[in-house]
């Protein structure tokens, strides 16, 4: 009978529909999942501009090498040591012998970054740090381009665009307001600290890109326990040399004590937590995710710093790179979906 042999060419449909549905909500599970993991990502390195910012301004302790050292330490307590009880090939001498040079050139650069950038929040305002940082985006992906072989299609380039846009908005707002807020400050050293920050991002942008290779092809723990060991290895010896003076200045007591702690865990958890969402992503996608800790800073700038929004900063906002957390949420969607 017509109901026991079906001669319709529709009766395959319902289950394709089925599997492709069933695709579709894991591909959104997944986007979601990368979402959400690139925004705690924005928290804590708002965590680290905040406390920063903190120690430089409320308590003038400039101690970028050792806040960082801090964090190296961390790093080699837990990562290091992991690389040193493992058997076999994974082992840390093992590692060593192969490819200790490159790891040393890589920790010198992170070490450097991160100078770069902390050191920038005595010279210039946590905002501009976090808007300026952006500049890492283009160079992350310009070296994915020459050295991880990833093609990119317009919409990314159009995000470099945005990117771009939105640091020459902060700069040109720099320039023009002049920093009427900061009173007795002069427009040289904001200046300063832009290029600070600018310098930091290139540095960071070669260490993402390497970190992206090396979570893809090694491990996330080799990694982190290479950059701990080199990292408060060379760090270390730069506190000594530059720092030992500021730290016997540096007034302590119980709360500049908790901003130490508070940055050193930000910091340990944004190393520990990014090669887990750049090998689910891309080292691109996690610095456009990154761009919303903007609109984190801007919040704890104007309540926590009393930072004020005149009509100029209004004027600039109105370019559509200052929406800087919907530009990082729709880049995203189009990288992970495009770069899986």
């Amino acid at each position: 009978s017509p109901a026991l042999y079906p001669t319709s060419p529709r009766s395959p449909l319902p289950a394709t529909e089925c599997l492709m549905s069933v695709f579709f909500l894991v591909s959104f599970r997944e986007l979601l999942l990368s979402v959400a993991l690139g925004q705690v990502l924005s928290l804590l390195l708002c965590g680290i501009g905040l406390t920063s910012k903190y120690l430089s301004e409320d308590f003038h302790a400039n101690t970028p090498v050792f806040q960082s050292f801090l964090n190296y330490i961390l790093l080699f307590l837990v990562y290091t040591t992991t690389l040193a009880v493992r058997q076999g090939e994974e082992n840390l001498l093992a590692i060593l012998k192969r490819r200790w040079w490159k790891y040393m050139i890589l920790g010198i650069i992170d070490i450097e970054a991160n100078y770069l950038v902390v050191k920038a929040y005595q010279y210039t305002t946590l905002t501009s740090v976090q808007l300026l940082d952006c500049f890492v985006i283009p160079v992350v992906i310009l070296l994915s381009w020459f050295f991880l072989l990833v093609r990119y299609k317009a919409v990314h380039f159009i995000g470099i665009v945005v990117c771009i846009l939105g640091m020459g908005c902060m700069a040109g707002a720099d320039v023009l307001v002049g920093r009427q807020q900061e009173a007795g400050e002069s427009l040289d050293t904001f200046l300063i600290g832009d290029l600070l920050v600018l310098g930091g991002a290139t540095l960071y942008g070669i260490s993402n890109v390497c970190e992206e290779y090396i979570v893809r092809n090694m491990s996330r723990v080799e990694f982190l326990g290479m950059i701990g060991l080199f990292g408060s290895f060379f760090s270390g010896i730069q506190l000594a040399i530059m720092e030992h003076k500021e730290l016997l200045k540096v007034p302590w007591d119980w709360q500049i004590g908790l901003l130490y702690v508070g940055f050193s865990a930000c910091m340990f958890g944004l190393y520990s937590f990014m090669p887990v969402v750049i090998k689910k992503t891309s080292a691109t996608a996690v610095n456009l995710s990154l761009l919303t800790a903007d609109l984190y800073s801007l919040f704890c700038g104007l309540f926590l710093f009393n930072y004020k929004v005149n009509l100029i900063d209004y004027l600039f906002c109105s370019q559509p790179s200052c929406t800087s957390s919907s530009d990082a949420l729709f880049f995203l969607f189009i990288a992970v979906l495009t770069n899986g």
